[in-house]
């Protein structure tokens, strides 16, 4: 992985993302090297872009830059890791995330954040602290090692399940992100039952998404196959299943990206062009 270091003029960036105010992201490109992540194609430098999974940008300004836009700016929600993983391998040298969410916390602005990774866990002192003013979303896509190819770099199920445990037993808001849901790999029944089952555990909300299809995606020897899969997939049964389940555990579920909730649809993915 090759590291750069980078320095900004802002650290905030208004947000098209429901309840959130204001996007934070302390780097730029994710190690984790998710094959289906759509974060590459929000990513505004070109050569992190294109390298993606194999650069970080470390944004080496961001807590004094943010220390100054947080006594000039109307209180609102923070959200940590809008774009790229808060928790990636490099927050365990540079701990940007952890300086932001002290900053952001001393001045009341409350704090949504969500990650893939266990790194999260040596921070619970300060979550736990704030945990007022902070909430913390877990991307668990399956409960054994399905969906490890597509998700080379990033903290095991069993790992992200252990954080979303401790979390919440240390008294933090917690929520379980489902997605991408991907045909014949993570959309089984048991699966989706093992996840709600956490979800009760933890008393957390289950946010679920189906994967959408991106360009770069046909470009991909490991997703050509699944791409086609997904175009013929039949997204609203496995979403009445899903809903039907959630009913079954007595866990409150919420549509990610593009499905029709009532007489709108939830957020599209084009929000993401509006952060940093």
């Amino acid at each position: 992985m090759k590291i750069i270091e980078i320095e900004i003029s802002s650290a905030l960036s208004p947000s098209g993302l429901p309840d959130i105010d204001y996007a934070l992201n302390p780097y730029l490109g994710c190690y984790h090297g998710c094959l289906y992540c759509y974060a590459r194609l929000y990513t505004r430098d070109r050569y992190i872009s294109d390298n993606w999974g194999e650069v970080v940008a470390v944004k080496k300004n961001l807590l004094n830059v943010l220390q100054r836009e947080v006594n000039s700016i109307k209180r609102g929600v923070v959200g940590i890791g809008t774009i790229t993983d808060p928790y990636q391998p490099v927050e365990a040298i540079y701990k940007l995330s952890r300086g932001s969410i002290e900053i952001l916390a001393t001045k009341k602005f409350p704090i949504s954040i969500q990650t893939k990774s266990s790194l999260i866990l040596r921070d619970i002192d300060l979550l736990t602290k704030y945990r007022d003013l902070i909430d913390v979303g877990i991307t668990i896509t399956s409960i054994d090692n399905s969906m490890a190819f597509l998700e080379p770099r990033a903290s095991p199920p069993w790992a992200r399940i252990n954080a979303i445990r401790k979390l919440s037993e240390a008294g933090i808001k917690v929520w379980i992100f489902f997605g991408p849901i991907v045909p014949g790999i993570n959309d089984d029944i048991n699966t989706i039952r093992e996840i709600l089952t956490i979800a009760k555990e933890t008393n957390s909300i289950l946010y679920y998404d189906s994967l959408h299809i991106k360009p770069f995606m046909m470009r991909n020897k490991y997703l050509i196959d699944i791409v086609k899969e997904v175009k013929r997939y039949r997204w609203n049964d496995l979403f009445s299943i899903i809903k039907s389940l959630c009913k079954e555990y007595n866990v409150l579920c919420r549509p990610g990206f593009g499905e029709k909730e009532g007489d709108r649809y939830s957020i599209s993915l084009d929000i993401y062009k509006k952060q940093h």
